[in-house]
C-alpha cells in the first residue's frame, strides 16, 4: 500500500481508504452485516488502513458497523474518518431531503452544524465507533444557516481536547475553505470525484494544492459504473438511489460503457480489472491525495486494495484522458 500525508498534519492515509457509505445500507437497499465486517477486515488484510464513514450511512450503523470491526484490529494502526452536520433525528439547520431510513420508515434530513451540536455529535459517533478520538472529524456538507467561524470553533474544541486529531470539511467549494481557514487549519476537503465528474479540477483542486490541503476523492468509480457491470436494464434493489442519479439515466450508461471499451484494453494488457485501473487513474490525477472506494464484501475489497499495484506511464494517462475528453454526458 501506499501512504500519503493528510495536508500538514502528521496523519498518514492509504491511498485506497475504504468507503464505509454502502454498508450502512441506506440508500444502498439495504447491507449484509457479516458481509460488511468481512469487508472491512480484508480491506485491513490487504493494506487499507484508512476507513471513511459518517452518521448518516444507516442512521448509526455504518460507524457501529466499523465500530464493531474495530474490535479486532489494533487501533493505533488504523485511520478513522467520519463526519457530522446531516441529521436526521433533528430538524435544526436546512432541510436536506426526503428519504427512509433502512427499514422503510420516511425520515428528513437536515444540515445542521450549530457549535453545540458538533460536539453532541462528536460524543455519540466516538461511542458508536468505540473508541476515544477521531483521527479525521468533517462536516458532511455546507450548513447555510449557521455561520462557518461557528463551526469551525466547535472543532477547534474537539482538538484542543484531543477527541479528534485533525479537521476537515466535504463538499466545501474554495471559497468555503478560505473561510473556515479564518478560524482554524483544515486537513482537507473530501469531494465527488471520478472519471465522469471532474469540475474539481477548475478551482478546488489549485486551491488545495497552493494551500497544502488533501484532496479526499469519494465515488471515484462513481457509485459502481466505471466497473464495467452496469449495462443498460441493470436491477437496483428497492431503495438504491443511484437510477435516480444522471449517470444511470440508460444514453449515459451506454456513452460510458463505449468510453470503458477504449480503456478495457489497458487493464487487459496490465492483467488487471477495470475497476483497479479506474481507481489507480483516480490517485494519480494531480492534487488527490486519496480514493475512497466502497466494498460490500470481503472479494470486492480485496480487489480494490489491490488497485495500488497497478502502475500507469505518463503516455498511458494521456490515452486514458484522450478517450475521456471525448466523452459527453447528457444532464
Amino acid at each position: 500500500m501506499e501512504f500519503r500525508q493528510l495536508g500538514e498534519t502528521n496523519i498518514k492515509l492509504s491511498a485506497v481508504t475504504f468507503g464505509a457509505w454502502a454498508i450502512g445500507g441506506w440508500m444502498w437497499g439495504g447491507t449484509e452485516r457479516k458481509d460488511a465486517l468481512d469487508a472491512i477486515r480484508a480491506s485491513y488484510d490487504n493494506g487499507v488502513t484508512s476507513i471513511d464513514t459518517a452518521p448518516v450511512y444507516g442512521q448509526g450503523l455504518s460507524e457501529e458497523i466499523v465500530g464493531e470491526a474495530l474490535k479486532q484490529i489494533p487501533r493505533d494502526k488504523v485511520q478513522i474518518l467520519t463526519k457530522f452536520g446531516m441529521r436526521w433525528d433533528d430538524t435544526k439547520g436546512n432541510f436536506a431531503f426526503h428519504s427512509q431510513d433502512n427499514s422503510g420508515k420516511q425520515i428528513d434530513i437536515y444540515k445542521y452544524a450549530g457549535k453545540e451540536s458538533v460536539i453532541k455529535e462528536c460524543e455519540i459517533s466516538l461511542r458508536r465507533l468505540g473508541t476515544d478520538y477521531i483521527d479525521l472529524y468533517q462536516i458532511h456538507w455546507p450548513d447555510i444557516t449557521t455561520p462557518i467561524s461557528e463551526t469551525m470553533e466547535a472543532l477547534e474544541i474537539l482538538l484542543a481536547s484531543g477527541k479528534i486529531r485533525s479537521a476537515g470539511v466535504c463538499n466545501y467549494d474554495a471559497s468555503q475553505m478560505k473561510e473556515a481557514e479564518q478560524t482554524i487549519s483544515l486537513a482537507s476537503n473530501q469531494v465527488p470525484y471520478s472519471m465522469l465528474e471532474r469540475a474539481i479540477e477548475n478551482e478546488l483542486v489549485p486551491y488545495c494544492i497552493e494551500n497544502h490541503k488533501s484532496i479526499l476523492a469519494y465515488s471515484p468509480l462513481q457509485r459502481g459504473i466505471l466497473t464495467g457491470k452496469i449495462k443498460p436494464g441493470h436491477h437496483f434493489a428497492s431503495g438504491d438511489h443511484r437510477p435516480n442519479t444522471k449517470f444511470y439515466k440508460p444514453e449515459n450508461i451506454d456513452r460510458t460503457n463505449l468510453f470503458l471499451e477504449k480503456i478495457i484494453p489497458l487493464a487487459k494488457e496490465k492483467n488487471v480489472l477495470l475497476s483497479q485501473l479506474v481507481i489507480r487513474w483516480t490517485i494519480e490525477q494531480p492534487g488527490i491525495t486519496v480514493a475512497l472506494v466502497g466494498a460490500r464484501n470481503a472479494a470486492q475489497a480485496k480487489e480494490n486494495a489491490e488497485a495500488i499495484r497497478v502502475k500507469l506511464s505518463k503516455e498511458e494517462i494521456g490515452m486514458i484522458n484522450s478517450a475521456l475528453n471525448e466523452l459527453e454526458l447528457v444532464a
